[in-house]
């Protein structure tokens, strides 16, 4: 069984340098308060909601990041609820695109700089056009990735909307 830990952080607050990832050090230094949890991935990967699990959240309230890219190259990165899966006609309709499609996994790290169950919507190494799922404004915060495995953050939802420039949608089948 993974264990996991939380704590409460803000803006003014200094922690171990050394573990702190760009999602993390955006957020501090944007002053956003913010609970860090981190849990054990004996394997180096865990699904969404083993992770919601782990850390006793409620899956609703925990999100994954999700990147995807249109035929001309043009990535939109895609927050949903773990337990959900992306409808990609919906999410293509949201950014305006006639299709769009998950990029490969073996992209995801040149990409956005994060590695694959650690990316985070904040903090990639571009800003992407970003939607977060609707279902999102029913908390007051949601937890998405820290920026590796085994990190978790959860900030207030307009807090995240403004970090990634992102807007609302109805992004699930």
């Amino acid at each position: 069984m993974a264990k996991k830990k939380s704590k409460e952080k803000n803006g003014s607050e200094k922690s171990g340098h050394a573990h702190k990832t760009n999602a993390i050090r955006l957020v501090e230094a944007a002053g956003i308060s913010y609970k860090m949890y981190t849990y054990d991935a004996p394997d180096g990967f865990m699904d969404g909601l083993s992770v919601a699990r782990t850390l006793g959240q409620d899956p609703e309230q925990v999100f994954k990041t999700l990147v995807t890219w249109s035929s001309n190259k043009e990535y939109f990165v895609c927050v949903i609820p773990v337990g959900e899966e992306l409808d990609l006609k919906k999410a293509a309709k949201h950014f305006g695109v006639k299709k769009i499609e998950m990029i490969p996994s073996r992209d995801i790290t040149k990409v956005t700089g994060y590695i694959k169950g650690g990316c985070s919507p904040i903090g990639m190494k571009k800003p992407f056009p970003t939607a977060i799922h609707i279902s999102a404004s029913d908390f007051d915060s949601i937890i998405v990735s820290g920026g590796r495995v085994g990190l978790q953050m959860e900030l207030p939802v307009n807090a995240l909307l403004e970090m990634t420039a992102g807007s609302l949608a109805d992004l699930v089948n």
